[in-house]
């Protein structure tokens, strides 16, 4: 593992520092701040000046701090600029439109084709999203970056999508294609790594350093927080566990290979599961979402078919996740995506079960299994987070205002 820098140290603290303002049900103090990060004062109160200087927080009014100088509130400042979340999915492109308080303003969802989706196909739905969005918002606020969640794998650094699951895409340099047609900062990475960032700012992740998040959907996948970082690994790719091997020799997987998770708990595989139930079923549909939500309802009034998909679904799906608490041992595990949403508290409670049938007893005495919590649509939401890190990350922005301030003090302790 890389040393980590000074530069690296200060970027996590500032992170810590304003995603305990986020999670705040209101304003808070700069004290409130330290305690609830570990962070000495002092690292706070500078963290807090650069974040002031640079617009994204602001002074919320006071407090009284019981006969001493009244501690000012703070807040995040949602009027500095506006933040881009796409959502690239298989059958359609999600392009909503936030304040850097990570509240939606406008959302839009655009179909793509039905065929074999090309590169300039995602592209020119991702340039019209967000092309209405800001002719839509009249004032037309500053975008300080947009980000890009696209399935399959993805190179951060240059933007490129090396593989997608869905069509046939080989080393697309997205970011490059969009970057001619949308004058704003880009950062494009994929939906477990989207999904699992907005829980660390929004979700179960505020509370621990440890957590693994499941995305459930037409593509299935693990993101893994390690010490309150997203673990991405050696080239990004970690957390594709849909394509682990589940039962060998099973369900051929889009990927090419046989028997593997996102064959059984994707949105695919639990019309599959359906279909071998029933191949006459009224809950099969050519809309593989659908077949879903038919489940879930139908499963709460007890159909047969129904609840045994949920009942199978939950076996395979425990069984996989209890590999990975075992190899992990996080605080927390979350499922999220289509599949969780629809199926809901029946999923949980009967993966539960399968989990502490399989997992090391070890690994559960400190874990909370739970639904995601997060609002709307948490891939949207984590792209647009990647946009905020990607601006807090900027050096023109932070180290001007940094290098400002030491000179200032430089200034004052060479006149004192």
């Amino acid at each position: 593992m890389a040393k980590r820098t000074a530069q690296d140290i200060r970027r996590r603290n500032r992170f810590d520092a304003l995603r305990c303002v986020f999670a705040a049900a209101g304003p808070v103090s700069r004290q409130e701040v330290a305690a609830a990060t570990g962070l000495s004062f002092a690292t706070v109160a500078n963290l807090v000046a650069e974040l002031l200087e640079a617009g994204v927080l602001r002074e919320a009014g006071h407090e009284d701090s019981k006969g001493g100088r009244p501690r000012a509130r703070l807040a995040v400042n949602a009027e500095r600029g506006a933040l881009v979340g796409i959502d690239v999915a298989e059958t359609s492109v999600q392009v909503e439109l936030f304040d850097l308080a990570l509240t939606v303003l406008r959302s839009v969802r655009l179909p793509l084709p039905q065929n074999d989706v090309r590169p300039d196909d995602v592209v020119d739905a991702i340039v019209t999203g967000v092309e209405g969005l800001s002719d839509a918002t009249g004032a037309s606020p500053r975008i300080l970056g947009a980000g890009v969640s696209i399935p399959g794998l993805v190179e951060r650094e240059g933007g490129v999508s090396v593989f997608s699951p869905y069509w046939s895409w080989r080393d697309v340099p997205l970011r490059s294609l969009l970057a001619e047609r949308l004058p704003m900062p880009l950062y494009l990475d994929n939906p477990l790594k989207a999904g699992t960032v907005a829980e660390m700012w929004f979700g179960a992740g505020r509370e621990v350093d440890d957590l693994l998040v499941l995305t459930l959907r037409a593509g299935v996948g693990a993101g893994i927080a390690v010490d309150g970082a997203l673990y991405r690994g050696a080239t990004n790719s970690a957390g594709e566990w849909g394509h682990t091997c589940l039962v060998r020799g099973g369900r051929e997987c889009r990927c090419g290979r046989q028997g593997c998770v996102e064959a059984y708990v994707s949105t695919r595989g639990i019309a599959r599961t359906v279909r071998e139930l029933d191949a006459e079923s009224p809950l099969l549909d050519p809309d593989e979402d659908a077949v879903v939500s038919k489940v879930a309802r139908a499963a709460a009034r007890g159909d047969a078919v129904a609840v045994e998909a949920v009942a199978r679904t939950a076996r395979h799906l425990g069984e996989a996740a209890a590999d990975l608490l075992n190899l992990f041992n996080p605080q927390a595990l979350v499922l999220g995506g289509w599949v969780a949403d629809r199926l809901g508290e029946p999923l949980l409670r009967q993966t539960r079960d399968v989990i502490a049938a399989h997992a090391l007893p070890a690994t559960l005495q400190a874990l909370t299994f739970q639904l995601s919590t997060v609002p709307d649509n948490p891939v949207s939401l984590g792209a647009a987070t990647f946009a905020l890190e990607g601006f807090l990350d900027d050096r023109e922005t932070f180290g001007t205002v940094a290098a400002g301030r030491r000179a200032a003090r430089e200034a004052k302790a060479r006149t004192s």
